[in-house]
């Protein structure tokens, strides 16, 4: 893993985008050689295309990254990769014809950007073709032992499960267990703990240990053994910092509050605020300024279905606990909660109207948003905004729920685009770990990451209800 702005970035990912960057300058040098092939130097200079071939490979990118293409979390086979392929191709080919367009001296012509465009087709499935092949033999895979096999020790269980798939860029290769301890997980995954963990980690070729142990007190927690590990190289881990690096999550059951108080992030600087109200602010301008023709055909279709209101007003909870009135489509009946109680939403729940399920599944319930985000209630990447009557009930049932309201809350966020839509207790306490991640680690490159997400979430309609 690679850390940028405190978010972590797997090496798999690193890998596989620097491959595609090369393949697709590549392509574009290919297409202009072959389209002037028989001109007198058909050998187009480095330096005289460089423009046109980063411009390309820059958009080509953005749009591979909001297909999903890089989120290795889903396995992809070859038949999925083209099935989001094709749409990041015509998405990619539209927006280098208006750059072109915008600036002639970036004209590549139609004829060589015809031509790159099939060849960087071929090109990126040869590449991900290959990508997929060393996963399943295991050539890009980082091996870990747990040391652990209690109830902790649980949480790895799934993730044993991932790494054999090949889907995970890290296999865990079994558990170490300790003296007395429990046993919660499948007898075949425990090792022998014949050897000292050093041993044991080189004999399966494992560089990483990976800490899983819930009570660290008294003489069976191995301190000396673990400080050897890490004298011959060997990365020890916590499993709270584990999931964080891997998984894009704080788990709330792994978690100690000494490790929020003494690890690193939570920036709440001045510089950092100021940078997070200038992108909200140009963010939310450029949004309004495209969705605006959205917007009013979405008001005319809410007003045609069952007359009004077109918006609604309702309470929610910001940061520092603060009230403010959040602005959204309405999407359901008007009397959707004439009990007065609050309810979670639920698949296929019948107080939605036909235009409102299109708007949430879509996302366009959310746009007057803007408006909150603007009037600096609300920003455009942070927590989802709850009601009060649910913040009181998962203040009381859920760990550190607070946590989340440190920041102000957003339109979209990582857990938005990580995880489905929330409607339960046990659905928040998997977002707030989403959410506490984003709290510890967001930084101006993390909000532009979740943007690019979002654009996959709504193409693709993931996690609307």
């Amino acid at each position: 893993m690679f850390r940028i702005y405190n978010h972590f970035i797997s090496r798999t990912v690193i890998l596989l985008i620097s491959a595609e960057i090369f393949v697709l300058m590549f392509m574009v040098y290919l297409g202009a050689t072959i389209r002037f092939f028989d001109h007198t130097d058909p050998f187009p200079s480095f330096s005289s295309l460089f423009p046109e071939a980063a411009t390309f490979t820059f958009v080509m990118i953005l749009c591979m990254s909001a297909m999903g293409l890089y989120q290795l979390d889903a396995r992809l086979d070859i038949k999925d990769t083209l099935f989001r392929l094709m749409p990041s191709m015509m998405l990619g080919f539209g927006i280098t014809t208006l750059i072109f367009y915008l600036l002639p001296d970036l004209y590549l012509g139609r004829g060589i950007l015809g031509l790159v465009m099939l060849f960087a087709l071929s090109g990126i499935l040869l590449t991900r073709a290959a990508f997929l092949k060393w996963s399943s033999l295991g050539i890009l895979e980082a091996r870990a032992i747990v040391l652990g096999t209690g109830g902790k020790a649980k949480e790895f269980v799934a993730e044993t499960k991932k790494s054999e798939s090949g889907s995970r860029g890290l296999k865990i290769v079994g558990f170490v267990p300790l003296p007395d301890e429990e046993l919660h997980v499948p007898a075949s995954a425990v090792l022998p703990n014949v050897d000292s963990l050093t041993s044991l980690a080189n004999r399966y070729g494992a560089g990483e240990i990976i800490i899983a142990i819930q009570e660290r007190r008294g003489g069976c927690f191995p301190i000396q053994d673990l400080l050897e590990c890490k004298l011959n190289g060997i990365k020890v881990t916590d499993s709270a910092a584990f999931f964080e690096r891997e998984r894009g999550q704080i788990r709330v059951n792994t978690l100690y509050p000494s490790w929020l108080v003494f690890g690193g992030g939570f920036d709440q600087s001045l510089l950092r605020s100021g940078i997070k109200r200038v992108f909200d602010l140009a963010a939310s301008g450029v949004l309004l300024a495209v969705t605006l023709p959205v917007m009013l055909i979405t008001a005319l279709c809410i007003l045609f279905e069952d007359g009004g209101p077109v918006f609604y007003r309702q309470e929610r909870v910001g940061k520092g606990g603060k009230i403010f009135m959040v602005l959204k489509f309405r999407s359901m009946r008007a009397d959707a909660e004439k009990g007065g109680t609050p309810q979670w939403a639920a698949t296929d729940d019948p107080r939605i109207t036909r235009v409102g399920r299109i708007i949430r599944k879509l996302r366009i319930d959310e746009l007057p948003q803007i408006l909150n985000v603007l009037n600096g209630d609300m920003s455009f990447v942070g927590p989802r905004p709850e009601r009060p009557y649910f913040v009181h009930q998962l203040c009381m049932e859920v760990p550190y729920y607070n946590v989340r309201h440190s920041i102000k809350p957003g339109i979209t966020g990582w857990a938005q685009v990580r995880y489905q839509y929330g409607a339960s207790v046990e659905d928040a306490i998997e977002k707030l770990q989403y959410d506490l991640y984003y709290v510890k680690n967001h930084s101006l490159f993390l909000d532009v990451i979740i943007l690019i997400d979002t654009v996959e979430v709504v193409v693709l309609g993931k996690g609307g209800r």
